[in-house]
């Protein structure tokens, strides 16, 4: 009964949520288009064949993505939409201001740049598996590596250098491995992503990432699309509705729900929990691919993780 109760409010909360037809419009005519490919550009080989330029394809989904919300918040600067809801939520902005100045995951900063510096038994170091030494370099996940036909994302290469050096990976999610995500993260604060897309095989890993975007699950029958497009700055229960513009620069996250630092891929199980969906595996195929997507879409903007949320 009380399941029923549940299910029951958090679809009555759907239609007091209050998006207006047009917004529902829009954000319905921007799911569609992500089932074509429009305005297809081509590059010459050089041989006269004509390719498919993957890139340009994505950064012509991005302009788009982006222009959603600035159309809709044109008082925000758009450099801003890294800061998720508090670019804008006023008053939550002015209490998360003041959380900030003494942030809660600053301990896990402090921590994880200690497990960091940590020799493996073979005297290795995640610092030697990593270009630049493993700073600065945040804003360059997650990649496409063609040699194993996979998105990487920063905790799927934290975890293959210690397999590498013959360590057991970390549980994903939480605890240290989300620690040195985050000290890597604050050392890259402030630098734009620095993405590609280098061949087909990545293309269609984005366009994976871009379905499950715009795909409806779950009990609820809800996208991320219909949360993030559809109810951008609505209310929802007494929080207000964030942009996926921006998803991915500030994590990890600390949350106060969860009295410590997480990863993205535990918010995107939290959401399809959210929606009566079956949540996939941390760091599976399915949510490499969403923040691949996610992060293309936000690749102008620049790296402020970690950073903290309710």
């Amino acid at each position: 009964m009380k399941k029923l109760i549940s299910v029951l409010g958090i679809v009555g909360l759907m239609f007091l949520v209050g998006c207006d037809s047009s917004d529902k419009n829009e954000a319905k005519a921007e799911a569609e288009k992500s089932d074509k490919v429009l305005d297809v550009k081509v590059i010459d080989d050089g041989s006269g064949h004509e390719l498919i330029d993957f890139q340009q394809q994505v950064l012509d989904d991005a302009k788009r993505f982006k222009e959603f919300y600035t159309s809709r918040r044109p008082d925000v600067d758009p450099a801003d939409f890294n800061n998720g809801v508090y670019a804008i939520d006023s008053a939550g902005r002015e209490q998360w201001e003041e959380i900030e100045e003494f942030p809660p995951y600053e301990f896990a900063v402090d921590e994880g740049k200690q497990l960091f510096e940590i020799p493996f038994p073979n005297g290795q170091k995640y610092s030697d598996c990593f270009k630049n030494g493993g700073i600065g370099i945040r804003q360059n996940f997650p990649y496409y590596e063609v040699k194993s036909n996979r998105v990487v994302t920063l905790e799927l290469a934290i975890n293959d250098c210690r397999v590498l050096n013959h360590q057991q990976p970390y549980e994903y999610g939480q605890g240290d491995i989300e620690k040195i995500a985050a000290y890597m993260s604050f050392t890259s604060r402030g630098k734009k992503f620095n993405l590609s897309v280098p061949n087909e095989a990545a293309y269609n890993a984005y366009l994976a990432g871009k379905k499950f975007f715009y795909s409806r699950r779950g009990q609820l029958n809800m996208s991320c699309e219909n949360c993030h497009m559809g109810a951008f700055g609505k209310m929802l229960r007494a929080d207000m509705v964030g942009p996926a513009y921006g998803h991915t620069t500030s994590s990890p996250i600390y949350r106060a729900a969860w009295e410590s630092i997480g990863s993205l891929h535990k918010r995107y199980v939290e959401c399809n929990k959210n929606v009566r969906a079956k949540p996939f595996a941390l760091q599976s195929e399915e949510y490499r691919n969403l923040e691949y997507f996610e992060s293309l879409m936000s690749a102008d903007l620049t790296i402020n993780g970690p950073s903290s949320r309710k």
